[in-house]
């Protein structure tokens, strides 16, 4: 990875749940499986999260992490006239403040944080389920299309703390693009 762009951001939440919640389950409703929101975790290259539900899963090698902007869930809340939503009922492992991801997708990136370095691929759209207009509010799930962040291989081993965190990037951002509805926007060159 070629980095040339350094931008503070903040990890907000770690999430980690051995289960899913959500997929699979449109009959039974929403599972009621641990969730924890940790201070620090642990990744693995290839494997994900220790002790997430994506971890070391074939099918999930190459989108093992999801990384969030928590801008995108304001913004939801915002045009939704609700409340400020919590974060953790997206079900996305990293979430961030003052990042944008759109421009990282098909390129490897770092997260530095006093845990250390972790270098990630953006390989897809995360996309949201049709829970969200149960567990935050009707017409979250299409207010979500777009901003739902993105999933990413794990690249390097490491360790991620809650706290201020440096994002490493190999083409430009924009903070203020954080909350906008446009992941499907082609990168930025430098």
């Amino acid at each position: 990875m070629t980095a040339s762009f350094r931008y503070d951001v903040g990890i907000l939440h770690l999430l980690v749940s051995p289960a899913h919640a959500y997929f699979g389950r449109a009959r039974e409703g929403a599972a009621d499986v641990p969730t924890t929101d940790a201070e620090r975790v642990q990744l693995v290259a290839g494997k994900g999260i220790v002790g997430d539900r994506f971890f070391g899963k074939a099918a999930h090698m190459d989108a093992a992490v999801t990384v969030f902007a928590v801008e995108a869930l304001e913004s939801i809340a915002a045009e939704l006239g609700t409340t400020p939503f919590d974060p953790l009922l997206t079900r996305r492992n990293v979430v961030l403040r003052g990042a944008e991801l759109a421009p990282l997708l098909g390129h490897e990136f770092a997260l530095e944080s006093d845990g250390g370095l972790v270098r990630l691929k953006a390989g897809r759209p995360a996309h949201p389920c049709a829970w969200m207009d149960a567990v935050l509010a009707p017409g979250a799930h299409k207010a979500m299309r777009g901003r739902g962040g993105v999933r990413c291989q794990v690249l390097s081993d490491g360790v991620l703390l809650h706290g201020p965190a440096v994002l490493i990037s190999p083409v430009p951002l924009d903070p203020s693009h954080a909350g906008a509805a446009n992941l499907l926007r082609p990168s930025r060159l430098p």
